[in-house]
């Protein structure tokens, strides 16, 4: 079934058909291993599909969309835990020409549901739970009227996965889709507001395969480790095997370290993908039990700023050719720029603790990027911008393939974020920063969560590095309290777990030792509040973007005006 103006295009981009180019070179390879309970003798036991097979598989479940009347374009929910359906349903709804809509569970059902209904699905491919909710606030997606049930179907109607699996695919041909065919809705985290979902175009796929294979030399034969489902899409473009961890997806800082380390055992695996929370708990699970892992050469991490201690400890696991490496962007724009570990410990770290911020590396070869002055308005034209000098504080803002160009929803979000440069698109990244001499990146934080004082402006990151050197200090977030442009400054700490003070005597020092060091540094002399908190929020898809606003309310009870 193919659309006939598109069978005439010669721009044709569609990330699936690197899955086809993978399955005619290696057919029989290890395309995805999913795991599944342990043996008597306590070894994890796995599912696996070859390249081949993924090939076709989801061949099958395009062909069987199409015969089920599903039209190209529509957008149908994807709702499927990590798995070799999840990949294969991925690959199959780019090939049939629909547009996958994907909402981290995590985020509650109440902002849930509102993405769902913004999303506006003209279908859900899901799992039953995710079917009964969808059947309990049906009124609130009028135009869903394709439902495939991914495993045992309850009381619902609508096609199983199995059925759609039952298709011939003698003749299957792929849509033939452009670069700028919508191919996606990712809904951000919500971190800074509302999540929003963002249209990714098939070119945006494509280019981010390309950049992320080329900048890491990864190669062929491969076997990665990714801590985001979504990056198995990816993998499966490139050649490489995608052993899917034992964790929860929205919980990366729970991960129960063992089940990683056995993975990669098990397959020994080349790469791997997670957030800082994760590498967190993993580093410190193998420093505490003296564990090296040997084949492990390139470790990925991103979602937040990664501390040097997480990468020392990485780097020190593993073989002394390999390291990690912590890629920088955003659900908008992604991958931006990348540095390295070696980078981080033999230069920017000293830096970083000194408050001049966390450096995010060199643009990836695709990318354009320029710091412009600072403005919370709407900027429409590029004419509309100025650009700031190198070792300006200011916003960042990027241009290239793997940059989208809308929201989907939340479209007012369009006219603070995008910006038009003749047939180009500029995204506003929200992040503030300066560029170095050598063309880097130093982030020193959301410019939502700048405070503003009597005195200033006091940037989140470059503020909390000075507290983050702390032995006892985890993390610490900095939040603004009252009116903008007379903000108090307010210090919120989140001590070890083996740091917490227990006594009211070691609260009341483990502040004045934060207090005193605050003090003695020019960025933070002004701050004379701190708080201690047993946690501090983050954010559901990598544990490690704090919720300001969140913990601004918080505090907010607690300080006196």
């Amino acid at each position: 079934m193919i659309d006939p103006e598109a069978a005439g295009r010669t721009d044709s981009v569609n990330v699936a058909g690197r899955l086809q180019t993978t399955a005619r070179q290696d057919p029989s390879g290890i395309a995805i291993a999913q795991p599944l309970k342990r043996d008597a003798n306590g070894r994890r036991l796995y599912r696996t599909i070859t390249f081949r097979e993924l090939d076709e598989d989801s061949d099958r479940i395009a062909q069987g969309l199409w015969n089920l009347g599903v039209p190209q374009g529509s957008r149908l929910v994807l709702m499927v835990p990590p798995s070799i359906e999840f990949i294969s349903l991925v690959f199959a709804l780019f090939k049939a020409g629909m547009v996958t809509v994907l909402i981290d569970p995590g985020m509650g059902r109440r902002n849930l549901i509102r993405c769902l209904e913004e999303s506006n699905p003209d279908g859900f491919v899901a799992i039953s739970m995710a079917h009964a909710i969808r059947s309990l606030y049906r009124r609130r997606f009028p135009n869903s009227r394709f439902h495939i049930t991914v495993g045992r179907r309850w009381w619902w109607g609508g096609t199983t996965l199995e059925q759609l699996r039952n298709t011939d695919v003698s003749d299957f041909q792929m849509t033939n889709s452009s670069a700028r065919d919508s191919a996606a809705i990712i809904f951000t985290t919500g971190s800074t507001g509302p999540p929003k979902g963002v249209l990714y175009q098939h070119i945006n796929f494509d280019r981010q395969a390309t950049e992320i294979r080329d900048h890491y030399g990864i190669q062929p034969g491969e076997v990665d480790l990714p801590g985001f489902p979504l990056f198995a899409l990816f993998n499966c473009a490139m050649g490489v095997t995608t052993v899917i961890p034992v964790m929860n997806p929205t919980c990366p800082a729970d991960v129960d370290p063992r089940n990683i380390l056995d993975a990669i055992e098990d397959w020994k695996v080349t790469q791997a993908f997670g957030s800082p929370a994760l590498w967190n708990t993993v580093g410190r699970y193998c420093e505490k039990h003296d564990i090296r892992i040997p084949t492990l050469r390139r470790v990925l991490s991103a979602g937040a700023p990664v501390p040097p201690h997480v990468i020392g400890r990485i780097r020190k696991a593993i073989p002394s050719d390999g390291d990690i490496f912590t890629p920088y962007g955003a659900t908008e724009a992604l991958p931006v720029a990348s540095i390295s570990g070696e980078e981080v410990l033999g230069e920017t770290a000293d830096k970083t603790h000194d408050g001049q911020g966390v450096c995010v590396g060199s643009r990836f070869p695709g990318m354009q990027w320029q710091v412009i002055r600072i403005c919370d308005a709407a900027l429409h034209q590029i004419d509309e911008v100025k650009r700031l000098p190198v070792g300006e504080i200011g916003e960042l803002m990027v241009c290239g393939d793997v940059v989208t160009h809308e929201y989907f929803t939340r479209r007012d979000a369009n006219a603070v974020h995008k910006v038009t440069d003749g047939e180009r698109v500029w995204h506003r990244m929200g992040d503030v920063g300066y560029l170095d001499e050598q063309d880097r990146f130093w982030f020193c934080g959301r410019k939502a969560h700048r405070v503003q004082t009597k005195n200033g402006t006091l940037f989140t990151i470059r503020c909390e590095a000075i507290l983050n050197g702390h032995n006892a200090i985890y993390r610490s977030a900095l939040v603004g309290i009252g009116e903008v442009g007379s903000q108090i400054p307010v210090m919120v700490v989140e001590p070890w777990p083996e740091d917490w003070p227990t006594t009211d005597a070691a609260r009341e020092q483990l502040v004045e030792q934060c207090q005193a060091r605050l003090k003695e540094h020019p960025l933070t002399a002004e701050i004379d509040r701190v708080l201690i908190h047993k946690a501090l929020p983050v954010d559901i898809r990598h544990n490690a973007k704090i919720f300001r606003e969140k913990l601004s309310l918080s505090v907010a009870k607690q300080i006196e005006l």
